[in-house]
């Protein structure tokens, strides 16, 4: 794999893991290395949690921040995504203290899938997963529609 590629903050894979009883979750050590001592984690679509980077939190931060505070849409979502957030860090094992407002928003359990989407990372109910990922239009052979928007 070329320095390039190894650099980059890209997460990519599914990886299973527990969460224990007082709210700690360990991170996959490839996506640790990646994100830093600190990082965001907030609610996200589809019932899942969404961690950032510390430069993705910046650039989404900005990007929803620069929009018309006289929206009363915008004003809901501004209130609604950074209400539902949280700076991780994780201890010496690589755990990370998920809030207990986040885990009951998207479900988690004990089993969990952290999965890598690109530039972010999600935090699934391993349950939830499985439901999502059985739906007929989360099957990547019907996903033609939105391959041709990305250009692909």
């Amino acid at each position: 794999m070329s320095e390039q590629l190894q650099d980059a903050a890209t997460f990519y894979g599914k990886n299973k893991h527990s969460i224990d009883q007082k709210g700690r979750a360990i991170l996959p050590a490839g996506f640790r290395a990646k994100l830093g001592d600190k990082f965001m984690i907030a609610e996200w679509m589809d019932e899942c949690l969404c961690i950032f980077t510390g430069d993705e939190w910046k650039k989404i931060s900005e990007k929803i921040q620069s929009n018309p505070s006289t929206d009363v849409q915008v004003r809901r979502f501004v209130r609604k995504f950074f209400s539902g957030a949280a700076e991780l860090e994780p201890d010496k094992q690589g755990r990370v203290m998920i809030p207990a407002e986040l885990r009951a928003y998207a479900g988690l359990k004990k089993e969990i899938l952290i999965v890598g989407t690109g530039s972010r990372i999600e935090v699934w109910d391993k349950k939830r997963w499985e439901d999502y990922d059985g739906q007929e239009e989360s099957n990547i052979t019907n996903m033609g529609e939105a391959l041709a928007q990305l250009g692909i």
